[in-house]
């Protein structure tokens, strides 16, 4: 009985097992698993084989292409998800518990947000709470609030998700700018299709941009594109071309001349998010407080979400 009782202890999954399972059920690759954990193709390899061995069934069919889930592996995996959400749940309701604003917050933001906009603001931060240390995550991803990816977003978005929490903190312009030392004629400015552009990439995700660009036809006129604003911005200021960009970004640029008016159809609003089990912690209610009592002045404020 002893003999048997060991056998069933040594048989049983741990969480790590759990988590090797979603993770090749999610990334669909042994490869794309490794990346996402951060480990190496052999190591992803053994341990499957190891939780299978466990279970003495197979979890995943292997083909050429990828790894797809048995029906064995479909019953892990939902379980897999399930303690992951509780686990998730678990630690943003005992976040919520602590009493004074300090430890780490940790913030997702863009690059051009960030350097244009939040970074001098996160330095005054650190006078009025000097106890919060701010992590800051800068992607031009969208940050997973629900899985603890961020306490806070402050992004662009069009409609916020609707589990999320926070306010409207004003609306990111674009307008088209050239270097001053751009040689460009009255007519250049009323004739944009013979401009030398600066545009995306077919890697950056912007596709209201693209989408201008295309009805615009001035797509097969870039002399250079780039999957991030800030390049395109650094591509600008060289006198390289033209290019859309945030007004909060290049107005202030005493190198930059705007052609034209703003572009209507490229606005978006900028909204700071968190989730709803976040916002009455006390290290996040403060970051939350302070930014929402900026004035936000190259935005236009409005505040009609509700905290």
């Amino acid at each position: 009985m002893q003999k048997i009782g060991l056998s069933y202890m040594n048989n049983k999954l741990d969480w790590n097992d759990y988590q090797t399972v979603l993770l090749i059920a999610e990334a669909g690759t042994l490869s794309g698993a490794a990346q996402r954990s951060g480990s190496s193709h052999p190591t992803m390899f053994r341990r499957i084989n190891a939780v299978e061995q466990k279970l003495g069934v197979r979890l995943f069919e292997r083909f050429r292409t990828g790894y797809r889930l048995t029906s064995a592996g479909e019953e892990v995996a939902a379980t897999a998800r399930e303690i992951e959400e509780l686990t998730n749940a678990t630690e943003r309701r005992v976040a919520g518990r602590d009493l004074r604003p300090s430890g780490i917050v940790h913030l997702a933001t863009t690059d051009s947000l960030f350097w244009g906009l939040l970074a001098p603001e996160i330095a005054r931060l650190r006078h009025v709470e000097s106890d919060i240390v701010l992590d800051v995550t800068v992607s031009n991803e969208i940050s997973d609030l629900s899985f603890r990816e961020a306490d806070i977003a402050i992004r662009p978005a069009s409609a916020p998700e609707d589990h999320l929490v926070g306010r409207r903190l004003g609306r990111v312009r674009q307008a088209v700018y050239a270097a001053r030392s751009l040689d460009l004629s009255e007519d250049d400015h009323n004739n944009w299709a013979g401009l030398p552009w600066i545009g995306p990439n077919a890697s950056m995700s912007y596709p209201q941009l693209h989408a201008w660009m295309r009805a615009s036809g001035v797509q097969d006129g870039c002399v250079a594109k780039s999957d991030s604003v800030l390049s395109m911005l650094a591509a600008v200021r060289t006198g390289m071309g033209v290019a859309i960009l945030p007004c909060y970004l290049a107005d202030p640029d005493p190198d930059l001349r705007r052609l034209g008016l703003e572009i209507e159809d490229l606005g978006v609003d900028l909204w700071m998010l968190t989730h709803p089990d976040l916002r009455h912690t006390a290290r996040v209610r403060a970051v939350l407080d302070f930014f929402g009592g900026l004035g936000w002045s190259m935005l236009k404020t409005d505040t009609s979400r509700p905290k």
